[in-house]
């Protein structure tokens, strides 16, 4: 088991150093010195995923939704930080689905 220890604090620093990584934390840290818009970007990440979520889709509470959120994502600071969180999950999702392939995990 030291040895998947071992491998797995040598993948996290891998991931720490990572370019995507680094965008993803400078973008969150511009964010954070922006009073109250890193909860205001919490709250739309909540509503969005709940829409993404939902089995019974109500196209008019959607185009609702994104008028609404329509300047706030407009924010070069939201668009920017929701764009680099983006990209770090979807690296994480590759590094997770080619582990699961390499495993035959079914």
């Amino acid at each position: 088991m030291k040895y998947i220890d071992t491998a797995t604090d040598d993948f996290i620093a891998a991931v720490l150093a990572t370019d995507v990584y680094k965008n993803y934390r400078r973008e969150l840290e511009k964010v954070k010195r922006e009073p109250g818009l890193k909860e205001q970007i919490d709250e739309y990440r909540k509503r969005n995923y709940e829409f993404q979520s939902s089995h019974d889709i109500d196209f008019n509470r959607l185009d609702h939704f994104e008028k609404e959120y329509e300047n706030f994502r407009a924010n070069p600071l939201v668009a920017d930080f929701l764009a680099a969180e983006l990209d770090l999950c979807r690296m994480m999702q590759r590094i997770n689905t080619r582990i699961v392939a390499e495993l035959n995990f079914e």
